[in-house]
């Protein structure tokens, strides 16, 4: 196993000055359950000199109301999500995500900000995110600048992060009364194994029963996450029925095919995201 130095710094300004100093010779740590896992298994940068413990600091771990939005900090634990008063009223889906990431001992270690930054397509908290149409901010020293999450992923297990950069908040406009949502996933054997497909869905019917608003996403059926808008686009400003819901199953899975081609695993993701994504729909709306 590699020599490096392990730093617990006392604020977030030691935190963003050793990410200047060290740059790509360092990593954060916060609830370690990918990095520590990278560790023994000695996939880390030959380069390392330091990890930066952050997962004392008060400073990023927070989950607070301002207005119109929720403001999620970076090191708030997936379990804390999940049980948050304000996210089960603002943002249900999130609070669903991540109460079936992993298992207790990962919900209860893990940090929102690890899921987003380790840009695992099978992440189920980034779908749900997406929906939302969250926003990060991002800090290197004093300097802040925004993000929209999904501009964030440029490849599997790659972001745009710079190495003396880290993700300070994340942050989305709180569900208006009348939305819908959902998040489901699909795995292999049980809840600790990573998610074959998850699903995220937003919908908001008028008095009339059209689609006035519609977003989906998905994990670990695409390299990057993202909306699937050609989906979208058949439902918004419809009257859904039983025949578009099903459209609309089928077409989330053609999008897969183009965005993903033709893997080993696509004769049973078709069928499986058609039938996942026509069972979410369904809770979300209104049908004729």
């Amino acid at each position: 196993m590699q020599d490096f130095n392990f730093i617990k710094p006392t604020n977030l300004e030691e935190v963003s000055s050793l990410l200047i100093n060290y740059k790509d010779k360092a990593r954060l740590i916060a609830g370690g359950t990918d990095l520590i896992i990278a560790l023994r298994e000695e996939r880390l940068p030959s380069n390392l000199e330091i990890i930066i413990d952050i997962s004392h600091l008060k400073e990023l771990d927070y989950i607070r109301e301002e207005g119109g939005y929720l403001r999620i900090g970076s090191g708030a634990t997936h379990v804390e999500i999940a049980q948050n008063e304000l996210i089960k009223r603002y943002a249900p889906l999130l609070s669903q995500a991540a109460s079936l990431i992993g298992s207790p001992q990962i919900r209860n270690r893990g940090s929102i900000a690890g899921n987003i930054v380790t840009a695992s397509p099978a992440a189920d908290a980034v779908p749900a995110l997406i929906v939302l149409d969250s926003r990060l901010v991002i800090r290197k020293g004093q300097e802040k600048r925004e993000e929209l999450l999904q501009k964030v992923f440029v490849g599997p297990y790659k972001v745009n992060l710079k190495s003396d950069e880290l993700v300070e908040e994340i942050y989305f406009k709180k569900l208006p009364q009348k939305a819908k949502s959902d998040f489901s996933k699909l795995v292999r054997r049980n809840a600790v194994d990573k998610s074959r497909v998850n699903l995220a869905v937003v919908a908001q019917q008028n008095e009339d029963k059209k689609v006035i608003d519609i977003k989906i996403s998905a994990g670990s059926i695409t390299p990057l996450p993202q909306r699937f808008k050609e989906a979208e686009d058949l439902l918004l400003g419809e009257i859904p029925t039983a025949n578009l819901i099903q459209k609309t199953g089928e077409k989330v899975a053609e999008e897969m095919m183009v965005k993903s081609g033709y893997r080993w695993s696509t004769e049973y993701k078709e069928p499986v995201v058609k039938s996942l994504m026509v069972r979410a729909l369904n809770r979300v709306l209104e049908v004729e």
